[in-house]
């Protein structure tokens, strides 16, 4: 997998970090959301520098020319329901795009985490041969975002895969290092160092989809 971390780099991407990190900023719903479309807007493009494009005539009002075109058919798929501000600031960049939603939660286990990710609900086009970007703010353990995987294989091989999240844990990182194709891409604002107890990213920012839509029972 090729990895690209843009906390690396220094950016206005460092103050939307900020932000959706501090907790007395976290407390204006409409701006965390505000926060991580923007941030989906920056990762979208930094990975739009990846991907192919090809030469085409257009003609303006002066003279006819030829501009760059993406190549072929992009599908974003966002688990939900945390990764819907993601997700339309992926759709702002790549406005052609088709969509996929799917859910993924922790449901208790009896294994070394105390849980399991269960897929209960996919809406997708056919993925074959296309460019798929999975979407989902926070890389904690991984398990999330291979299960999103595999659920998806059921509809089609993709031709690349991207995988797009704001914050993730060195765990995640390494875990779908390891299992997602060699030939993946990884795009993230930040990487921590570690995950409590509960799998919880620290130092994180808490639970994006509550932070972004209201407390869940």
């Amino acid at each position: 997998m090729h990895i690209h971390n843009l906390s690396d780099q220094a950016s206005v991407l460092n103050q939307y970090l900020l932000e959706i990190r501090d907790e007395t900023i976290q407390k204006d719903t409409m701006r965390f959301r505000r926060n991580l479309e923007r941030i989906g807007n920056f990762l979208g493009y930094e990975l739009s520098k990846s991907l192919e494009y090809k030469n085409q005539p257009i003609t303006t009002p002066l003279v006819e020319t030829s501009a760059k075109k993406l190549s072929g058919s992009l599908v974003i798929c966002s688990v939900l329901r945390a990764g819907l501000p993601l997700h339309q600031g992926l759709l702002q960049v790549f406005d052609r795009s088709e969509n996929a939603f799917i859910s993924a939660f922790r449901h208790p286990a009896e294994n070394e985490r105390g849980f399991e990710i269960i897929t209960d609900y996919v809406a997708t086009p056919n993925i074959e041969g296309k460019t798929l970007i999975l979407a989902d703010p926070m890389l904690a353990t991984g398990d999330s975002l291979i299960a999103t995987y595999n659920s998806l294989l059921k509809f089609g091989i993709p031709k690349q895969i991207h995988v797009v999240c704001v914050i993730g844990s060195s765990y995640g990182v390494d875990h779908i290092n390891s299992t997602l194709p060699d030939a993946s891409h990884l795009w993230i604002a930040d990487v921590d160092p570690q995950l409590n107890d509960k799998s919880y990213i620290v130092p994180g920012l808490g639970d994006a989809g509550d932070l972004a839509f209201g407390s869940k029972l």
